[in-house]
């Protein structure tokens, strides 16, 4: 009997130890959370950073009511009762995204714990998150303490190989050039005492590399990303604390040019011009923080007692590539007890600087490895290697050759149309001087291994010169180097030729991100601002890019100039150049290139939802649309543009008139939509009179615009603006007269089917638009027919023309002798939100942004059967996998916790809709469903939506 009611009481104990505290709900479960968009972050410096969360939870319509925040000094102080640093206490709000900070002052180089938990709309409580943490960065450049600026005091190469050709396309004959040489930099350190943490903080003005007791520190390559230098500059940090050992510890830097001591490209004359477009020689500042168990601590950082020296790297140039002379290589130098008494000192440098920031974008780092394809020999007997995809990065190479051997490896996009050998025409140095090229000198003791450092290359093929036998994936690979942007994205479709569209338009953007969108990897490695916010939306569907658009957006401010006003000339504005960063810019930013300071914050915060870069960059942008406005004719319409880059068959020299669509005309539909950005951005920042002038601004603009530019098509009964992109580009930002839409649709149809044979005529300002407008006014099918077309001019001919990525001109290949113009150019892929928007049709709203509500509208053509769509989001993925079959459309739809959908539909399918397998009238009795005309909202939850669309 007592065995009996021991067991009965051990089974009511268990049963009262299971059960839920009062109000709290089992079915709420942290997924991820993070501090600045970052789990667990190692450097931040904002004072005041922000907290966000993403939850699971079970059943429908799931949403917060509040939250409480703990940050502490300590794990031991995260509680309620001793959280030393800010208790928010309960704060009733539906805000999960983005909470700003509250707290006490935050120091710098300290770490701080949080937690959080939430209640959902029934009062429910969640459990407390686990802990979390964020590091503090340096925050003040008084924190760099006794730490130097040091560069190489002097150049001792002597290799024959320290020198290249220079020649640009003006030029009659090539001249030598070595550019700036790599250093070397070593020094040791003593660790006495046993070690609690220790943080290294590295600023390189130039690339380096870091290496602690022969190992390199960190992953990272090409480190730091670009910036105006002089302006803003950035370092990286990395704990230490396991690579230190007791005892002595040395350090070694190696030190490149980058594009902060790149002096031979873009200069006229690099004998005349040492400096060129340079920011000076390469230059590098570290410290090292070192804490103890015991409570003490000390630094160690660069000075002038750093050993220095010039080794094996013997030239390099971000555009031209890395000379490696093993003949010259320094032994075991960044180890402990190297004898560097042949060295020299370091001499301290002051470079102009005026601030530091930890850098907040992911790194560059080698993603892909990738093994030949194809090896056959070029006429001239050299081998040719066809890695199968046109990438960004470098070869590496495994090799056994005699002492003193060169190895040339020229690397290019394309081959001769006959496909006999490489065609250099899109990566030559025609532009920049200097031809993609590495070179390697063996050493001859064995098989060497070796890949570049300092430079990276836009390229599929490779040339190689120099070598005995047939070269094998044992001898070289292809390595994408690229900022490791997370693909948190995805698109499917039953259409495998959309699928293969997707793909090269994502490998195209990979490849061109290098801590600033690029134009293109090869040529010029330029963050132009018109391709810049081309993709943008495309690549905010597909990658976390956060980070990446707000460090771009300073690039953008550090590279603004005072220019004069075009009507009154009196005033000067603050205006960016045609390209940021860097000292290789142009005029000053045509307002079709220039919006991009208005658009990228504008896509950032409607995918994002953080106001924060609207707030920080908001008088920059209110300033530049002054700007633009100062160049309104006396018709109402801004006299200024740049154009539809790059249109089919167009050449700006050879074949201007290919353009049909006039600049002033595209600059003005791009300009009207940013003033109603601009009416939203002041409301935001609270500047009244700004948003009404917004408002008339806008308003007379349409008048103007439509009264300059909307025509009649002569014999139809249609209207258009005079060109595709100028229609697509009215109707996607509004710009059409509500009565006169129908008309404008079938302008645009016609031109297309009647005049260009069912071809596009647009450049990257209409092709980014042309697929969406189309289906959204009905014509989805004709939307995928100039899409797949086979013929010339289509996304689909590019493909079958064998480029793996999308090229910059829309030429008839096989007619040239080999494709000239950059063939790797992400502008081109700013189409390709296509794919999201309309046939996944998930669209955030721009009143409740970063997805807080989102509409569901798949638009589609005929030919497409099924969709599969994963939309990121700072409250979860929301994934809407759609079929269509016998005329019902079945939609697998995700909505995530603390977030709604608007599910669009028309009158006939809201009588046939059924979710869940239920009508929606007897769905709505048993759960909370709006319908208003023409829309459903649904709270979150897994859905099931079918209806017919017949």
């Amino acid at each position: 009997m007592r065995k009996h009611q021991f067991y009965i009481l051990l089974l009511l104990t268990l049963c009262l130890s299971c059960q839920k505290k009062h109000g709290e709900s089992s079915s709420l479960a942290f997924n991820k959370l993070t501090v600045n968009s970052k789990e667990n972050p190692l450097t931040i410096e904002s004072e005041v950073p922000v907290f966000s969360w993403i939850v699971n939870a079970e059943g429908f319509n799931k949403s917060q009511s509040a939250y409480h925040i703990l940050v502490a000094s300590s794990e031991e102080n995260l509680n309620e009762a001793d959280a030393d640093i800010w208790n928010s206490s309960k704060v009733e709000s539906d805000k999960s995204t983005f909470v700003k900070y509250q707290g006490e002052a935050l120091e710098a180089m300290k770490t701080y714990f949080w937690k959080v938990k939430i209640w959902d709309e029934s009062a429910n409580s969640s459990k407390w998150s686990d802990t979390q943490k964020f590091q503090m960065g340096l925050m003040e450049k008084e924190n760099w303490d006794a730490s130097k600026w040091i560069t190489l005091n002097k150049d001792t190469r002597t290799s024959e190989h320290r020198y290249r050709d220079y020649q640009t396309g003006n030029m009659k004959k090539a001249k030598p050039v070595e550019g700036f040489a790599a250093s070397y930099f070593r020094n040791e350190l003593e660790v006495d005492k046993a070690l609690q943490n220790a943080q290294v903080y590295i600023c390189g003005l130039g690339y380096y590399e870091l290496y602690l007791n022969g190992s390199k520190v960190g992953d990272h390559v090409l480190d730091p990303a670009p910036s105006n230098y002089d302006k803003q500059a950035y370092y990286v940090n990395y704990d230490i604390t396991e690579q230190l050992q007791s005892g002595k510890n040395a350090f070694g830097i190696i030190l490149g040019n980058g594009f902060y001591g790149q002096n031979i490209s873009w200069s006229r004359d690099p004998e005349s011009n040492k400096k060129g477009v340079s920011y000076g020689p390469p230059t590098v500042r570290c410290l090292v923080k070192l804490n103890y168990i015991d409570g003490t601590s000390a630094d160690f950082y660069t000075d002038g007692n750093w050993k220095e020296a010039t080794g094996p790297i013997v030239f390099n140039n971000i555009y031209g590539g890395d000379t490696y002379d093993a003949r010259y290589e320094l032994g075991n130098w960044n180890t402990v007890g190297y004898d560097d008494a042949q060295w020299g000192k370091a001499k301290v440098a002051s470079p102009e600087v005026k601030k530091i920031s930890a850098s907040q974008i992911p790194p560059i780092k080698k993603l892909k490895e990738f093994e030949p394809q194809k090896v056959f020999k070029a006429p001239d007997g050299n081998w040719i290697v066809d890695f199968g995809q046109n990438i960004a990065g470098w070869v590496k190479l495994n090799v056994q050759e005699k002492e003193g051997q060169l190895i040339e490896i020229t690397t290019t996009e394309a081959l001769l149309t006959n496909g006999k050998d490489i065609f250099p025409g899109s990566t030559g140095g025609g532009a920049n001087g200097m031809a993609q090229i590495y070179k390697y000198i063996c050493k001859g003791d064995g098989l060497e291994s070796w890949e570049p450092k300092f430079s990276y290359h836009g390229f599929r093929y490779a040339k190689i010169n120099g070598i005995s036998r047939k070269p094998d994936a044992d001898m070289i690979k292809a390595v994408l180097v690229a900022t490791d942007i997370q693909e948190t994205g995805s698109f499917t479709s039953s259409d495998e030729l959309l699928n293969k569209m997707h793909s090269i338009s994502k490998w195209t953007i990979v490849d061109n991100v290098h801590g600033i969108p690029e134009d293109c990897p090869h040529r010029e490695k330029c963050g132009w601002l018109g391709d810049a916010h081309a993709f943008c939306e495309y690549a905010l569907y597909n990658y976390d890019m956060y980070d990446f658009y707000k460090k771009y957006m300073e690039d953008i401010r550090t590279q603004m100039r005072p220019t004069k006003g075009h009507n009154n000339p009196d005033i000067k504005f603050q205006v960016p150049t045609m390209i940021a960063p860097g000292k290789r810019t142009s005029t000053y930013a045509k307002i079709d290139w220039g919006v991009a300071t208005m658009y990228l914050p504008w896509y950032n915060y409607k995918f994002y939802g953080d106001d924060a870069i609207v707030k920080e960059y908001y008088e920059e942008m209110r300033n530049l649309t002054n700007f633009y406005l100062n160049f309104k004719g006396e018709n109402g319409i801004m006299q200024d543009g740049m154009g539809d880059w790059c249109p089919p068959r167009w050449d700006r020299r050879k074949n201007p008139s290919a353009m049909e669509c006039d600049p002033i005309i595209s600059a003005n539909a791009y300009f009207y939509d940013v003033l109603g950005i601009m009416e939203t951005f002041a409301e935001m920042n609270n500047d009244v009179a700004f948003a009404v002038k917004m408002k008339n601004e806008q308003r007379e603009l349409k008048d103007a615009f439509n009264k300059e530019f909307l025509v009649e098509i002569p014999n139809t009964e249609h209207k258009w603006y005079q060109s595709q992109t100028a229609t697509v580009q009215a109707l996607q930002f509004g710009l059409a007269p509500e009565n006169d839409i129908e008309s404008i649709v079938n302008g645009l149809a016609h031109d297309i089917v009647e005049v260009k044979g069912g071809h596009h005529s647009t450049g990257i300002h209409g092709n980014r638009y042309i697929y969406t407008v189309l289906s959204k006014y009905g014509k989805a099918d004709l939307a995928y027919q100039i899409l797949t077309t086979p013929d010339f001019p289509s996304q689909t001919y590019v493909m079958n023309s064998g480029f793996t990525t999308w090229p910059e001109r829309q030429f008839v290949w096989e007619d040239m002798e080999g494709p000239t113009n950059s063939l790797n150019h992400p502008m081109h892929s700013g189409f390709a939100a296509y794919f999201y928007e309309s046939l996944g049709g998930i669209k955030s709203s721009e009143d409740q942004p970063g997805f807080k509500v989102f509409t569901v509208n798949p638009e589609f053509p005929t030919a497409i059967t099924n969709t599969e769509v994963k939309v990121p989001t700072p409250y979860g993925d929301i994934t809407n996998n759609w079929s269509i079959k016998d005329e019902v459309l079945s939609m697998n739809l995700e909505v995530p916790f603390n977030t709604k959908a608007r599910v669009l539909v028309t009158p006939s399918e809201l009588e046939s809709l059924e979710i869940n397998g239920v009508p929606i009238s007897e769905f709505e009795q048993n759960n909370t469903v709006e319908i208003a005309e023409g829309v459903i909202i649904l709270g979150s939850g897994e859905y099931i939506i079918a209806y017919s669309k017949s």
